[in-house]
């Protein structure tokens, strides 16, 4: 289901006023899948070795620990955490790497990120998977509602009460959050190894600088972003991938899917926002048929 052997290659990558990322490259192929994982604030490993045995089909797997996770240097500069300085990040990897055209694939905050960097670079940009991902935070702000109503009007105004008092570590908040994590976020009954790696190594304050307290709580800086209406520019083939279940939901995907100008989308039935734990096999098939059609294009 995931592999966690040693990268091919361990690259430190200077991003320029005194910081530093690692990238990690597996295979040689000509083709070149760089992955872009979701958080903000999570290590690359939940993303990575899901996709490593991408590697011994003819690809070249490229992902890199974004700046203040894993193996990348941690500094403890607010203003660092903002969607425009990770999208230069992004292209300070790859022209780093001499990475000139790549199959992108932005995996939650990956998408968005990942949208942003293709919309300001889109010569690096050869095909795309948007996966469990959105173009427009208000719209999922909406899908969220929809989701927590599920619980129960009375659990509803118990989370917005807490959220009004910024009371998020509420032991009756929290386990309403730990049962939304388990319907949308990861339908498992154990977190998979190199999902436990990067939990582990969660940097807290860019998630919430950014994002906000958890998945169904909206305060960060990306709050109003949406980029819907742009993704008419988008000049390659894109594959849409949601779970069922995915807190960002198939609503989401087929927003951005009737927006694109090529597109193809796939609700996977039995997952919620990680299809490539939860049904591993038939997302990997997914991927590789898409990755392989695509493959030799200029």
């Amino acid at each position: 289901m995931w592999d966690d052997r040693p990268a091919d290659e361990r690259i430190e990558i200077d991003l320029g006023g005194g910081h530093k990322v690692v990238a990690y490259s597996y295979g040689s192929g000509d083709e070149v899948l760089f992955l872009l994982n979701g958080g903000p604030g999570l290590p690359c490993d939940y993303l990575r070795d899901p996709h490593v045995p991408l590697a011994d089909l003819g690809f070249r797997v490229v992902v890199h620990d974004q700046l203040g996770t894993g193996a990348s240097d941690h500094p403890e500069d607010m203003s660092l955490w903002t969607l425009e300085r990770y999208v230069e990040e992004v292209e300070a990897v790859l022209a780093a790497l001499g990475l000139t055209r790549v199959h992108f694939l932005g995996h939650s905050w990956g998408g968005w990120c990942g949208i942003e960097y293709a919309l300001r670079y889109p010569a690096r940009i050869k095909s795309m998977i948007l996966a469990n991902t959105c173009a427009d935070i208000p719209h999922l702000m909406g899908e969220i509602e929809r989701l927590r109503s599920a619980l129960g009007s009375e659990t509803v105004a118990m989370m917005q009460m807490h959220e009004a008092r910024q009371k998020y570590d509420h032991p009756a908040y929290d386990a309403a959050v730990t049962l939304l994590d388990y319907r949308h976020i990861r339908r498992l009954p154990v977190r998979p190894q190199p999902a436990a790696r990067s939990k582990a190594g969660f940097n807290y304050p860019i998630f919430h600088a950014i994002q906000g307290p958890n998945e169904y709580h909206y305060t960060g800086s990306l709050k109003g972003w949406a980029r819907v209406d742009e993704l008419k520019n988008f000049g390659w083939p894109v594959l849409v991938i949601n779970g069922q279940h995915d807190v960002l939901t198939p609503a989401c995907g087929r927003r951005m899917h009737e927006a694109l100008p090529d597109s193809h989308i796939r609700i996977f039935a039995n997952s919620s926002h990680s299809p490539f734990y939860e049904e591993p096999e038939a997302y990997r098939a997914c991927v590789l048929d898409f990755l392989r059609a695509q493959a030799g294009r200029r």
